[in-house]
């Protein structure tokens, strides 16, 4: 079995992968490796590769979107609205009752997510060892609570431990929904599960911003403010919530007993040709050092950390900078409704755009052009008369088109990444640069600097800068595996030189002439389930 666990280093030369994979390697043999495979997952599995048809894969889908992607995207949604309320309630007096000066307000941003960087890898290596669907429930049944609490906070030391609360408990959920999207949904399909989930982003600047506007409505009392009665609301719903995905969200197709056993096997075989594995408890430390030293985890790392800088700052400041526009604070609630469509459109558009060619990184690098665009004019022009100010606010809004790259690094991370401890810890080290750049965000927006944020703008576009460069190496680095793989695969039947060139493989597949001549290390797809990372696997070809 040494050539099970054998390390495979990307960084020297390609023949040292033919040696792992031809000595004693899985791959070669005609059945799985049943000491990899989870055991839960074992009895689920077929020994090889079945043939689902069309009309079955599509009616599995429903029942999975029903059970599962329904409580994905509510559940995101109002995780959303949660954070959102924040933004919300800034121009509701929420500063001026708990006696906010100076940065303090951007503190109470910049607390949740040194949280989230703290916890995050404790709480993937949980999920990776516990039923998901109920540590997900029990973590929103928590923050709801703690959201309900803020209500009652009358201070700034009260409002950051009730926010660094928030964020140790909210940090299990887009982790969660990366992995829930790789375990119930082939590849082709994930790219849109994911946008539908993360659009709800939008969603709740939409629903949330006419919340906000009902609420402000709300005359002043001794007993009760309006930002008091935004956090209460919102908290005794994430509770009921949370209870209900417990009951109503399998944790596995395997454990989902809501589907029949036929269904189950099907539902584990439909996700095969993934190949990034469905399920698998052991811990293996060669697939953590796999993680760390792959390239791939530093390029998602790093958009993370460009896109998430400026989203956390124009989501906090966003009402206090469309109010520097001379908009009343019910204008202002009622505008950033429109702000939540534009991030929809765009989240939908680039999903639509990557379906329909494939393109993957090209789509993420054409939709960050705009926001350099809008952050350029926004710095450039001043606030005048309505129409300028009209003009400024659009700007505003196209700002955010770079959203498209947070979408779609994260599927990539879910159709890229195989082996279950390796995915954890990509997925870790993903959301602990997501934190750090959530939680640096608000802290560009100085408050010396308002009401035009020079300083915030300028780094946003820095941001954009090195977004591009890393996009640009990227698509070269996965690019050059795929082609190494073919070239070894080739070599192997005795095809040499331009040959190896004149066929590349589609999207995520090996190439048309590894095919033709029969050279695929796996053709029927047999260690699809024997927790091999990318890198181990010669018939893993990689997404762009």
């Amino acid at each position: 079995m040494a050539g099970d666990e054998k390390h495979v280093d990307h960084g020297e030369d390609i023949s040292k992968i033919e040696r792992t994979v031809s000595d004693g390697s899985e791959l070669h043999k005609d059945h799985m490796n049943y000491e990899r495979v989870d055991k839960e997952l074992a009895k689920y599995a077929s020994s090889a590769r079945i043939e689902i048809d069309e009309a079955t894969s599509q009616r599995l889908r429903r029942l999975i979107d029903r059970r599962v992607l329904s409580i994905m995207i509510i559940t995101y949604f109002l995780q959303a609205l949660d954070k959102g309320t924040l933004s919300f309630t800034s121009i509701m007096n929420l500063p001026q009752d708990t006696h906010l000066v100076g940065q303090q307000y951007s503190w109470l941003t910049t607390c949740i997510y040194i949280a989230v960087l703290i916890v995050e890898y404790p709480t993937n290596w949980i999920i990776q060892r516990v039923p998901i669907a109920k540590y997900l429930g029990i973590n929103i049944m928590l923050w709801g609570t703690i959201l309900a609490c803020h209500a009652a906070a009358t201070n700034f030391a009260g409002l950051v431990a009730l926010r660094t609360l928030l964020g140790i408990f909210e940090a299990c959920c887009q982790p969660s929904f990366v992995l829930l999207s790789s375990i119930w949904y082939k590849r082709s399909e994930q790219t849109d599960r994911v946008s539908y989930w993360y659009m709800m982003n939008g969603a709740q600047q939409i629903v949330g911003g006419l919340l906000a506007y009902c609420f402000s409505l709300i005359k002043p009392n001794n007993h009760l403010k309006s930002w008091q009665s935004i956090f209460i609301t919102y908290g005794i719903i994430s509770v009921f919530w949370g209870a209900f995905v417990i009951y109503w969200m399998p944790d596995s197709p395997m454990r989902a007993k809501c589907f029949t056993e036929s269904d189950k096997h099907l539902m584990v075989e439909r996700v095969r040709s993934n190949q990034t594995g469905l399920q698998n408890r052991k811990f293996r430390p060669e697939q953590v050092k796999e993680g760390l030293k792959d390239p791939q985890t530093w390029c998602y790392a790093g958009i993370a950390v460009c896109t998430t800088l400026p989203t956390s700052g124009l989501g906090a400041f966003a009402n206090i900078v469309i109010k520097s526009f001379d908009f009343t604070t019910l204008q202002t609630q009622l505008l950033a409704m429109v702000l939540g469509f534009y991030i929809i459109i765009v989240l939908l558009s680039s999903a639509w755009l990557v379906k329909r060619t494939g393109q993957n990184l090209i789509v993420m690098g054409a939709f960050t052009i705009p926001s350099f665009i809008g952050t350029i004019l926004l710095m450039a022009l001043t606030p005048g008369d309505r129409s300028r100010n009209i003009g400024l606010l659009i700007c505003y809004y196209i700002t955010l088109s770079f959203w498209s790259a947070q979408t779609l690094a994260l599927s990539m991370i879910s159709r890229n990444i195989s082996g279950q401890s390796k995915k954890a810890t990509v997925i870790a080290v993903n959301f602990i640069f997501w934190a750090a750049g959530n939680a640096a965000g608000p802290q560009v927006f100085l408050s010396w600097d308002k009401p035009r944020y020079f300083i915030a703008f300028a780094t946003h576009l820095g941001c954009y800068s090195l977004l591009i460069l890393i996009i640009m190496f990227l698509r070269f680095w996965l690019k050059l595996q795929n082609s190494r793989k073919d070239k070894l695969l080739l070599a192997r039947a005795g095809v040499e030189g331009k040959a190896l060139e004149q066929e590349k493989g589609a999207d995520g597949e090996v190439s048309g002439k590894v095919k033709e001549l029969g050279v695929e290390a796996d053709p029927a797809l047999v260690h699809a389930f024997d927790d091999l990372t990318d890198w181990q696997n010669e018939n893993f070809r990689y997404i762009y």
